[in-house]
């Protein structure tokens, strides 16, 4: 797993063998089971996530209800970009919706990575850009598209979700009831 992050931060710059060591010792990774919850509503978010393996679900409850607001599953990070700057009250959950094997990170530990490695700040701002667009990009398919062209974007850009996640987080995901999802479903079976 720490070759597997070696990888993934040497693919957004090059590393030499310090940088690349000294991300591999300092990696913290922890296996999780279904039903851990990483973050409740309230808490504050101390910690990101790396996902190696498994499936984590952010879900905020509204009137009592569930709705989920984001999948995150192997490659991507888990940041609470609402308390990155400033400690804040998370407003959502993260829970593990499968078992997983999670990368733990910190900012005190990063500060502290940085220090000694002065580089690896670029690569970490350029991660959270990265995630930030990504974020943004989810939040604009929510104001500009139907709930049918969020469900066929995410058939292309995230097919194995779909495998993955009941109906009912997925109908929530993309903003409908489960029974309209059936329709949407259907629908879209019907059409050549």
């Amino acid at each position: 797993m720490k070759n597997q992050l070696v990888e993934y931060f040497s693919k957004i710059s090059p590393l030499s063998p310090e940088e690349a060591s000294a991300i591999a010792d300092s990696a913290i990774i922890k296996t999780f089971e279904k039903g851990t919850f990483l973050l409740q509503e309230g808490q504050t978010a101390t910690s990101t996530f790396f996902v190696f393996q498994g499936l984590v679900r952010q879900y905020s409850l509204v009137d009592g209800e569930e709705k989920t607001t984001a999948f995150f599953t192997e490659g991507q990070w888990i940041i609470s970009l609402s308390s990155f700057d400033t400690p804040k009250p998370s407003p959502h959950y993260w829970v593990c919706d499968e078992a997983c094997v999670l990368l733990i990170g910190n900012d005190a530990a990063a500060q502290s990575l940085f220090r000694i490695h002065p580089r690896l700040e670029f690569i970490a701002r350029k991660i959270v850009e990265n995630t930030f667009a990504e974020f943004q990009a989810t939040v604009t398919t929510y104001l500009t598209d139907t709930p049918e062209q969020r469900y066929l974007r995410l058939l292309e850009t995230r097919p194995s979700l779909i495998q993955r996640i009941p109906q009912y987080q997925l109908a929530s995901y993309i903003g409908v009831k489960p029974e309209s999802l059936s329709r949407i479903r259907r629908r879209l079976a019907k059409k050549p």
